[in-house]
């Protein structure tokens, strides 16, 4: 245990002033004092791998711009719509900075404008209202087209463009009027032609209420829509053609102009029928009722989908033929169509009342007097109820169904009932 101390770096030898690790005694490497250390041999080295560099991505290059002439020559595509959006894009880049362009761009464009045909208006009928409503409501009109005659200005507008893409052969389709007269179904067979000329005959009976030119002339005959409308077809020697669109319209444009610059009032004047007489306002009407039942039969024959009038035109259609119900009730009563009169009252009393519920577009109430025109409604007398969809109130009204076709809720008497529903179909005519 007692030995001589040993030295911190007891088991290591000091070679040239440094600590060496010794060897095993009598290896190789044990040298002498004074001679160098023999060097050791290189390790092996690793076979080197071929390190292919990583790619490097180059931002994309922008194509150049097209030159003007390039884009000059594009404005005539422009025009017509008919670049591709890169194209457009570019065009449009370059006619903010080039005046000479731009000139040029909006002249081609009012060209193109001159180019195309008159917008058909019958895909969507209620297109040109909603875009009169709306000017309207922007800026009303110094000059307004009476309320009383918007929907005849209306339905003129939606046949018209039912008829502008006609061809020829188109205008010579057969075309079957029907209506109601006495106890049945009655009808004549035309064309598109002729129901225009049927149009433009009666609506003449308007014009010479407001001392217009007469369509069918100085020698226009005395009577109603049935006489002038015969007269008409009897006096064209060939066929009717497109020719009567023109005439047509021109009047209907006419009228609506000179009722709306004859202001208040204009609206309880008489129109002459014949064997009846309505006030203006409510000629109007039924004019646009007509004119909407006629382009019925036209879309019809021709296999074209046409839609009803708008809501509050279809109202006020409704509303004249539910005024004009109990003097057609009257009127067939004096024929022996209808049963007597119950109780006959003064003008203005309270009598016998069926209430008329119109259901859908255009719907509402009405309460019709039995007895007489001149009795009042009364709710506490109604006998009888009926209650109809809009559309099908007006078929039966223009005599295309008949009253025992009309599928009617119906509650109470039913004498007062079937009268009622006669009466309506018997409003229509040729």
């Amino acid at each position: 245990m007692n030995g001589p101390p040993q030295s911190p770096d007891d088991g290591y030898e000091r070679l040239g002033g440094q600590a060496r690790i010794p060897g095993p005694r009598g290896a190789a490497d044990d040298l002498d004092p004074g001679h160098a250390p023999r060097s050791l041999p290189p390790l092996p080295s690793m076979p080197s791998m071929p390190v292919e560099p990583a790619p490097v991505e180059l931002p994309p290059v922008a194509p150049p711009p097209p030159s003007h002439a390039v884009l000059k020559s594009l404005l005539g595509a422009w025009a017509l719509a008919a670049c591709s959006a890169e194209e457009t894009q570019a065009v449009e880049d370059h006619l903010t900075e080039c005046a000479p362009c731009a000139e040029e761009a909006l002249r081609l464009r009012d060209a193109v404008g001159l180019l195309h045909p008159e917008e058909n208006l019958d895909l969507k009928p209620l297109l040109r209202s909603r875009v009169l409503e709306d000017c309207l409501g922007k800026r009303p009109a110094r000059i307004p087209v009476p309320v009383w005659a918007s929907p005849y200005d209306t339905e003129t507008a939606r046949l018209d463009a039912l008829l502008q893409d006609f061809g020829d052969s188109e205008w010579h389709t057969p075309v079957r009027l029907k209506w109601f007269e006495e106890e049945r179904r009655r009808s004549q067979r035309t064309t598109v032609a002729g129901v225009i000329g049927h149009l433009l005959t009666v609506d003449g009976l308007i014009a010479s209420a407001r001392g217009l030119d007469d369509p069918l002339g100085p020698d226009a005959p005395k009577g109603g829509p049935t006489v002038r409308t015969e007269h008409f077809w009897g006096a064209s020697v060939n066929p009717i053609t497109r020719q009567v669109r023109d005439p047509w319209r021109e009047q209907g444009h006419t009228l609506v102009r000179t009722v709306s610059f004859a202001g208040r009032g204009v609206g309880e004047l008489a129109v002459d029928y014949g064997g009846f007489a309505l006030p203006l306002g409510d000629a109007f009407l039924e004019r646009a009722f007509e004119c909407w039942v006629h382009a019925w039969d036209i879309a019809e024959a021709v296999d074209y989908p046409y839609e009803p009038p708008a809501g509050p035109h279809l109202h006020g259609m409704i509303d004249l033929a539910a005024r004009l119900l109990p003097g057609a009730l009257a009127q067939r009563r004096r024929a022996g169509l209808a049963a007597p009169a119950r109780g006959l009252v003064a003008a203005g009393a309270p009598g016998r009342t069926l209430h008329l519920e119109i259901e859908g577009s255009g719907g509402g109430g009405w309460d019709i007097a039995l007895d007489s025109p001149g009795a009042k409604p009364s709710p506490e007398r109604t006998v009888a109820e009926i209650a109809l969809d809009g559309i099908e109130f007006c078929q039966l009204a223009a005599g295309h169904i008949s009253p025992e076709e009309a599928a009617v809720g119906q509650h109470g008497d039913r004498e007062a009932i079937r009268d009622v529903l006669f009466a309506a179909a018997s409003l229509s005519r040729l």
